[in-house]
């Protein structure tokens, strides 16, 4: 076995010494690694560099999964050494009366030493995880809300109120910059909390935390939700930009869409132009894909249609 491992230092001497020409490296090459270059210890002449991996991106959901790694990751707050309470070590033998009180006194000690902001982001992190998951969040939107929230935290706005209101906030307060359309009670029903809770959270957050991230809050449009009430309805896109359009001259013949909800105006566009089409769909279909009542959807499709003659 040694002469093996000599035979094969050997070899591996002889073809870096061969790779190395004399024009370029000194007549006396001695070669290592270093930091990730093999590295000429004598003139200092860099040859070569030691590729590790073949990292590759991802950008669907498939991709993701498939090419997730199973080592774990350290998060960014927090201690790194999580104490057992288990009565046993690593080795599966039972820990004494010295062992146990040992552990006891190291664990109170590393509690004394974590910050309430750390023990909230202990709660918070994992809660927005399963959120954007459960909601099929993209991940550049899930890095705003937490940097929304990491700010909450900091300015101690949770103190007395709801982590899970926050949560929801900060992630409606993202969707709403990048303009992904997500409707409020979709947060609120994943999320499991009460509207309102959310709805007085996320006042908070708009008036007193994007203004300091210099973040927009961008209001839903009609013209957004159209697009994505047609997807689940699974209309063609003939019949979605038809009601676009319906939408465009409607506003133009003086449709007043203050104080309306974006909601109402998608719907009936979409209920309008599908039943002009050959695939034609309920108002009961129309109003449980976008959250609104038939009376909602009658009302502002007879206000679209008189502007529409």
């Amino acid at each position: 076995m040694s002469n093996y491992k000599d035979r094969l230092r050997s070899a591996k001497a002889t073809s870096e010494e061969a790779s190395c020409s004399p024009d370029q490296c000194c007549g006396n090459p001695s070669i290592e690694s270093r930091d990730g270059d093999a590295v000429c210890i004598n003139c200092g002449m860099i040859i070569g560099r030691n590729l590790v991996g073949n990292e590759r991106r991802a950008y669907t959901i498939e991709e993701v999964n498939k090419r997730r790694r199973t080592e774990p990751r350290w998060r960014e707050f927090g201690p790194r050494t999580m104490l057992p309470n288990s009565k046993i070590d690593s080795k599966g033998r039972l820990i004494g009366a010295k062992g146990k009180t040992l552990f006891s006194r190291l664990s109170k000690i590393q509690n004394s030493l974590i910050s309430s902001i750390e023990r909230n982001f202990w709660e918070a992190k994992p809660k927005l995880k399963m959120l954007t998951s459960k909601m099929n969040i993209p991940e550049y939107i899930k890095e705003t809300a937490w940097k929304i929230y990491s700010v909450v935290a900091k300015k101690k706005l949770t103190m007395g109120r709801s982590i899970d209101g926050f949560i929801a906030a900060s992630l409606y307060a993202a969707i709403r910059v990048h303009e992904f359309p997500r409707l409020l009670e979709e947060v609120c029903e994943a999320a499991m909390t009460p509207r309102r809770t959310v709805h007085r959270s996320l006042g908070m957050v708009v008036k007193e935390i994007l203004p300091d991230l210099n973040l927009k809050y961008r209001p839903i449009t009609a013209e957004q939700l159209v697009f994505r009430f047609g997807n689940d309805l699974g209309l063609p896109m003939e019949t979605q930009k038809k009601a676009i359009n319906m939408l465009v001259e409607a506003s133009k013949n003086g449709l007043l869409r203050t104080g309306k909800d974006p909601k109402g105006l998608a719907a009936s566009v979409i209920y309008m132009a599908a039943k002009a089409g050959n695939c034609r769909k309920t108002q009961a279909e129309v109003s449980e894909v976008a959250k609104v009542t038939e009376v909602t959807l009658r009302s502002r499709s007879k206000q679209i249609k008189s502007k529409l003659q």
